[in-house]
């Protein structure tokens, strides 16, 4: 029998002591237990911790209400340009087009939201915004990158903001003009634009006031209506007197950057993705092939090639930059379609305003304990107020927001995103061959093609608003 002792001297070991390895460090055994790999997975990878169960939201919106969301902040006025756009691209060429567009900008949207979802499990967070999945994919990437993540995270911010806010002010001159060009015709007088735009002011606080995402569903859902009213007698138009295909050209590639130009500002909608994810109900219920993104946005192809498609067949080379234009003036139903597009903007403006709020809010909301629903509210009139003082100061700033917005949306929709993904899964490889690797090239390199002609095409928009040879401005030709 052997003897054991307190005084640090050797002994037989015990059952357990034969399968524990230890570090015999003066004969006081320490004993370490050294995980399996798939252990230390699990535990990366926080199995334990759900979430979406742990997401706190006071008023979560349901699927169908994420849904009409994402098919108003998609089916912006940049739809009224796709007609010729198909003049750029040929009545055929247009159709793949498109579907290789809308394929590439939801890809993007999807693969920021599935990052988002990794990450929330790795960091034990319940919801991030596009700015904070940046910043923290950055954080937990490899060491080179690591300290780029507060630059990131400013540059979405800033990005965001600015072509928001931007997009806003020109919101507020679309719906002031349709309203000018509709009263001028019916009275015989000329209206002030710029009066026009400052009677917007309280209206659009109003609208400004709605408190969340929950309740500004059913102002997204009459947008809509609205939408699709206009569309509807746009369609009815269209389809009168229709050519032969044949007398339509079926291919143009020597314009086809411009078409992807009009087409990826038209449709991307990147700033709004992570806040309809944040404000869900069933948050995985926006990714996969049935869920909301993909529901969302294949309507919206499908409206966009149809319009597109019927839009240049009928008018052919005299297609103009709003398809609006197109239409006989003078009778009513073609008033009817500007009033009608004019009060869906309208509606729109909350949506693209609440991106605008929750960057300046989340900047500040630690900072005002006291009252926060009070200055929250002082915070959306002040942010409103700026936006209609900026339109009436420059009625003409559409075009120098299709500016940033090209610049801004290539890079915020397409190459950001593929940063964000390499990163996030850069400790856990890019699947076989590397493809994710290649796919995201592809897409880097159509993101500065976009970045490219989408800012000569702006430019170009810009001095032709200031010759001689004309005094109008073309109006939101790359604001969605």
């Amino acid at each position: 029998m052997v003897n054991i002792t307190d005084s640090g001297g050797k002994h037989a070991p015990q059952e357990m002591e034969q399968f524990l390895p230890g570090d015999g460090l003066a004969g006081n055994t320490k004993y370490k237990i050294q995980p399996r790999k798939d252990a230390e997975q699990a535990a990366l990878n926080q199995t334990d911790y759900d979430p979406f169960a742990d997401r706190q939201n006071e008023h979560p919106t349901t699927d169908s209400e994420t849904l009409t969301h994402l098919l108003k902040a998609s089916l912006g006025t940049g739809i009224l340009s796709m007609p010729i756009a198909f003049m750029y691209s040929g009545i055929i060429m247009g159709i793949f087009a498109t579907i290789i567009t809308a394929f590439i900008c939801t890809h993007c949207s999807y693969i920021l939201v599935k990052c988002g979802h990794k990450l929330y499990y790795k960091t034990r967070r319940s919801q991030m915004s596009f700015a904070e999945i940046a910043e923290v994919s950055f954080q937990n990437g490899p060491k080179w990158c690591r300290g780029f993540a507060p630059v990131a995270k400013f540059s979405i911010l800033f990005g965001l903001f600015l072509t928001y806010f931007g997009t806003c002010s020109v919101y507020t001159v679309i719906v002031a003009k349709n309203f000018e060009q509709v009263l001028n015709h019916w009275t015989g007088t000329e209206v002030s634009l710029r009066m026009l735009i400052s009677c917007l002011l309280i209206p659009l606080i109003l609208l400004s006031w709605i408190p969340n995402l929950k309740y500004l569903a059913p102002v997204s859902m009459i947008a809509n209506v609205f939408m699709g009213l206009g569309l509807g007698i746009t369609f009815y138009y269209l389809v009168q007197d229709l050519p032969s295909i044949e007398t339509r050209n079926y291919f143009q590639m020597s314009t086809l950057p411009a078409f992807f130009s009009i087409t990826i500002f038209a449709m991307e909608a990147i700033g709004v993705v992570m806040p309809l994810e944040n404000n869900m109900e069933n948050p995985r219920h926006f990714l996969g092939i049935c869920g909301v993104l993909s529901q969302g946005m294949s309507g919206v192809t499908l409206i966009y090639m149809f319009l597109g498609f019927l839009g240049y067949l009928r008018y052919g080379e005299g297609t103009e930059e709003s398809i609006t234009l197109n239409l006989p003036v003078h009778e009513w139903p073609a008033q009817a379609v500007k009033v009608l597009i004019a009060l869906a903007v309208f509606c729109t403006f909350g949506l693209q305003f609440y991106v605008c709020l929750e960057i300046v809010w989340d900047s500040i909301k630690e900072k005002c304990t006291k009252r926060p629903i009070l200055v929250n509210y002082v915070l959306r009139t002040v942010l409103v107020t700026a936006a209609v003082v900026l339109a009436v100061s420059v009625p003409t700033i559409a075009p120098f927001m299709g500016l940033i917005g090209a610049f801004c949306f290539s890079i915020l929709g397409l190459i950001f995103p593929v940063f964000i993904e390499m990163v996030t899964h850069w400790d856990t490889g890019f699947g076989a061959y590397n493809w994710i690797v290649w796919k995201n090239i592809v897409i880097f390199l159509c993101g500065i093609a976009a970045l490219v002609f989408g800012s000569n095409s702006a430019i170009a928009d810009i001095m032709k608003l200031y010759s001689d040879d004309t005094s109008a401005a073309p109006v939101a030709g790359g604001i969605s």
